[in-house]
């Protein structure tokens, strides 16, 4: 019998964010600063490549008087990766058109993730849990001041998929509501055809240390920092009970680390 789940999964890397650790680890010394990958995930499910988060939008940071319009702060630096559209380089250098993914499904509605859902109006369906958008497309003025651009997302072309709560996006890959960071984060559980698989907690956790010590995360909307804790128990359980490798989000060590084992021959 043939196991169903994903035949390959390719990290990607859109970017790095130099930022004060307390963003990512509640309660940290705000001089503490930290540079952190922007990460994606590729998942090769049946019928095509389904991808997991889009960096940033581009035109928001190459543009002067946009990146002072959206990225004034000093305290906050992202950076891109190369000269090109992030997202492009890196399936190209994967070896992966871009039409060969068929679906999309972004973690939640912050820049350094939604950015680049630009290159998909109009082509696949975006996965996006329905309080995330709901929020996004609020038009509270407190939306942006967390990060959340409208401008990246509001595209009457989106053939948006929004969901409530958990849900199966293919075989082998299932969005959890892991709300907190935003009103409708999502985390994705990866289950391997070959067997084993993978927990992306996305920014439930962004570093290692949210997890293995439980410590909140630094940002998050309409809940205080230690209810965020409860989603990274949640999903060191599903991993626990599947014997799957739990990834933080954003991990200046793990990224890379995982992204050099999964290119090895063989894995």
């Amino acid at each position: 019998m043939t196991r169903h789940g994903v035949r390959r999964i390719v990290p990607l890397l859109l970017g790095w964010e130099e930022l004060p650790k307390s963003v990512s680890v509640h309660g940290a010394p705000y001089e503490e600063r930290v540079r952190e990958p922007v990460p994606a995930v590729l998942l090769e499910c049946d019928g095509g490549w389904l991808l997991l988060d889009t960096g940033f939008n581009t035109a928001l940071l190459r543009d002067p008087a946009l990146r002072r319009r959206f990225y004034g702060s000093p305290h906050y630096r992202p950076i891109l990766p190369g000269p090109g559209e992030p997202l492009e380089e890196a399936l190209d250098a994967a070896g992966i058109p871009m039409d060969a993914i068929h679906a999309v499904a972004v973690s939640h509605l912050h820049a350094d993730h939604a950015g680049g859902l630009k290159h998909f109006a109009g082509r696949v369906p975006v996965h996006v849990q329905r309080e995330e958008l709901a929020y996004g497309l609020s038009g509270r003025p407190e939306v942006e001041r967390n990060s959340i651009f409208r401008v990246d997302f509001d595209d009457p072309r989106i053939d948006w998929q929004q969901a409530d709560g958990d849900v199966e996006l293919a075989p082998g890959v299932t969005a959890v509501l892991t709300a907190g960071h935003t009103p409708g984060h999502q985390s994705f559980v990866v289950d391997l055809a070959g067997g084993g698989g993978f927990v992306f907690a996305f920014d439930a956790a962004d570093l290692t240390e949210n997890i293995e010590h439980e410590r909140p995360i630094g940002a998050s909307i309409g809940v205080d920092p230690e209810s965020t804790v409860e989603p990274i128990r949640r999903l060191k359980r599903l991993a626990a009970e599947r014997g799957f490798e739990l990834i933080p989000g954003h991990d200046p060590v793990v990224w890379p680390e995982l992204t050099r084992r999964l290119r090895m021959p063989g894995v």
